[in-house]
């Protein structure tokens, strides 16, 4: 993939991923810096109720880097903070379903209690959410860089794919 970086990216998208990313950034680093603050055992299975979550110091711990790896993608903006948001949203809905397995059937590390598996879902949707905003519509803009993406072809390491050829020209 190649960047144009002689063009200005479109700034109503950048807006929506940076201030998406950066708000849940900094909930999520909130949220692991108050459990952090408690001092809990790393992998307590019962934890202690911040903010009406359940946390031990691992997940404490997760937050706070999940929070700074949201965080460096509202910095950074464009593409890649959408890629990010997306992919992350992704991440927090299947940790919820996993830890909601998890709290009756095996070990929960975690310590998640049902609140942190709601929570779980609602900040992997916002995120998928942010993250997809602009990428997927049938009215994309002119200048949206998805669509100049799109209308370039399906392409794998900058070279074009023979077999989607059919489906691109139609």
């Amino acid at each position: 993939m190649e960047l144009d970086t002689s063009r200005k990216p479109d700034r109503r998208l950048d807006v929506v991923y940076r201030v998406g990313s950066g708000v849940i950034a900094l909930v999520l680093i909130g949220f692991g810096l108050a459990g952090l603050m408690v001092r809990l055992p790393l992998f307590d299975t019962q934890g202690e109720v911040v903010a009406g979550l359940s946390t031990n110091g691992a997940l404490g711990f997760l937050s706070v880097a999940f929070g700074s790896l949201l965080l460096g993608a509202a910095v950074l903006g464009g593409v890649f903070a959408s890629t990010v948001c997306a992919v992350m949203g992704v991440a927090f809905v299947g940790s919820g379903l996993v830890n909601l397995y998890l709290m009756s059937a095996g070990p929960n590390i975690l310590a998640f209690s049902m609140p942190n598996v709601i929570f779980s879902f609602v900040v992997g949707l916002m995120l998928m959410t942010v993250g997809m905003y602009g990428r997927f519509s049938g009215g994309l803009e002119e200048g949206n860089p998805f669509r100049e993406h799109r209308a370039r072809g399906p392409r794998w390491h900058g070279v074009r794919v023979p077999w989607a050829r059919g489906r691109a020209a139609r």
